[in-house]
């Protein structure tokens, strides 16, 4: 079991229920300045695709007032259902709550921060339309600072190395996907893992389509630069060998130069004699051997501790509270 609820009898709705054509997941956490414009402008957005549709908002343990706006949202729009966790547990496991408890043959991710713009979804179903099992989108004109691009930058190659599969914005979480990747999604119960990446393993075909991006008018980040770094960390260790891999080559090769570098040393203190010369350049040395070392103690440990996670088979989240809803028709 991925969940758990503390309500008694509450129905699993993932796949299951009335027909929906498009469901819209959004994880929240602390996001209560921007919660009355988003639920407006996707309800509006919604109305007009000429879809039955639901939208799950997944409240990620928020500390402000947003789960509280939130089910004001669901009680006032029948199509809102609000699921809410009893702590933080971070973005993916809200989307993985969401996608389980959604029912739409069409699936759609989106940020709570309105950074990406509801208005671009219509986009997305066009694009899937034409049969693709997942259509990203990628972040036209991006509105954010350089030190958000460049590790998302880095974040970009490691995962298109890790997957094969080369689309350039695997962090904009506006995106798509068919019901049939969701159900296999759905079934992984791995603790940690980067949604995009692990639904790219279960599709078919898999495209980018550029989408407007805003700039964060109000809230702050939740992504700090810290939280980007164990992103990285979790895609290094989640989807591929190769950083193991690539600390094991690294090591062969520096021991080759070490040796090297020892017979040189050895020569010439036959030719030069005894000298002190070279110390500081030997500290350097043994510096980098050290620092790398120190990383591959690191990168072992990654793995280690996700193989720990995993064998203690706890849930991935607990769910407090569910506010179901009902399926929106077309205006």
């Amino acid at each position: 079991m991925s969940a758990t609820s503390e309500r008694e009898g509450e129905p699993k709705t993932g796949g299951k229920g009335a027909p929906v054509e498009l469901s819209v997941v959004v994880p929240v956490y602390n996001e209560e300045e921007n919660i009355h414009e988003l639920c407006r402008r996707l309800s509006r957005t919604l109305g007009g695709l000429g879809m039955t549709y639901e939208a799950i908002f997944v409240d990620d343990g928020s500390r402000d007032r947003s789960a509280e706006l939130l089910a004001e949202c669901a009680r006032k729009d029948p199509c809102v259902r609000l699921v809410e966790f009893n702590r933080n547990y971070g973005q993916h496991a809200a989307i993985f709550a969401g996608l389980d408890h959604s029912r739409g043959e069409i699936v759609v991710t989106m940020d709570a921060d309105l950074q990406n713009p509801p208005e671009e979804i219509g986009k997305l179903i066009a694009k899937i339309r034409e049969g693709y099992d997942i259509v990203g989108g990628l972040r036209m004109d991006r509105r954010d600072s350089a030190l958000r691009k460049i590790p998302s930058w880095f974040v970009n190659r490691i995962v298109q190395r890790a997957t094969g599969v080369y689309l350039r914005d695997y962090g904009c979480m506006l995106r798509a996907y068919r019901r049939v990747v969701v159900d296999q999604i759905v079934r992984c119960n791995e603790i940690s893992s980067f949604i995009p990446t692990l639904a790219n393993s279960f599709a078919s075909s898999v495209t980018e389509i550029g989408v407007a991006h805003e700039e964060r008018k109000k809230g702050r980040s939740k992504y700090s630069l810290g939280r980007l770094i164990k992103l990285n960390f979790d895609l290094m260790t989640g989807f591929s060998l190769f950083p193991i891999q690539l600390i094991s080559g690294l090591g062969i090769l520096i021991a080759l130069l070490g040796m090297f570098f020892g017979v040189f040393l050895f020569l010439r203190r036959l030719v030069h004699g005894p000298e002190v010369e070279g110390v500081f350049t030997l500290f350097a040395v043994l510096f980098v051997f050290v620092g790398i070392q120190l990383l591959a103690m690191g990168l072992i440990g990654e793995y280690i501790g996700r193989i720990y996670a995993e064998v203690r088979k706890r849930p991935r989240y607990v769910i407090r509270r569910i506010t179901p809803g009902s399926p929106g028709r077309p205006a």
